[in-house]
């Protein structure tokens, strides 16, 4: 074939092209066409709502016994004293105490999450403590300083006593920063001579 044929031929393609395209452009106003519509449209339950789709009628279900969530490292301990003291000897605080970011994450997190409670210096004197609920122990008394670093990881992980779980809520990373907080705070804090609690 001719070159100059052919750059005719070409030509003419792309001039019925661009015709197509601009006298066959589409009204962006109206939606697209859905080919399978019942993937976009699916039936949809509300978190509270009855769901016939389950056994109990519930939307909201419970994972499956030993679920772990994505990127969280299973922690194979219970909520006991015995564990507690397990994991201050298995468990080592991978964060480094110089590291200025860690401190000062540690920080917010002990203001969010341990302040209310245990006050800004450790000494069980937060707001909640001062309107009615037991005061935890003082974080410088010769127990808690005695606390190994995974000890503390523990309760934080699990609760103990009057404290509640925070495992859920706070990441495991973080609760080593709040380690490092507490420690932070028991080097700023006269040691105490108190009774375990």
């Amino acid at each position: 074939m001719n070159r100059s044929v052919l750059n005719f031929v070409l030509a003419g393609i792309l001039a019925m092209l661009v015709a197509i395209n601009w006298f066959g452009a589409r009204d962006y106003r109206q939606p697209n066409y859905e080919f399978m519509p019942n993937m976009v449209h699916t039936a949809r339950y509300d978190t509270f709502a009855p769901n016939p789709n389950f056994a109990d009628g519930k939307t909201l279900q419970m994972p499956p016994p030993g679920t772990i969530p994505h990127g969280t490292p299973p922690l194979l301990y219970q909520a006991t004293p015995q564990d507690a003291e397990r994991a201050g000897i298995e468990l080592k605080n991978p964060l480094s105490a110089t590291k200025s970011a860690a401190l000062d994450r540690g920080a917010t997190l002990f203001g969010r999450f341990c302040q209310p409670c245990h006050g800004s210096s450790g000494a069980g004197d937060g707001l909640v403590a001062k309107h009615g609920f037991p005061p935890p122990p003082t974080l410088a008394a010769d127990h808690a300083r005695q606390l190994k670093d995974g000890q503390i990881f523990h309760i934080i992980t699990f609760g103990q006593r009057n404290m509640p779980s925070y495992g859920a809520q706070i990441s495991a990373d973080d609760r080593w920063q709040i380690v490092l907080r507490v420690r932070q705070i028991q080097q700023q804090s006269a040691p105490l001579t108190a009774k375990a609690p």
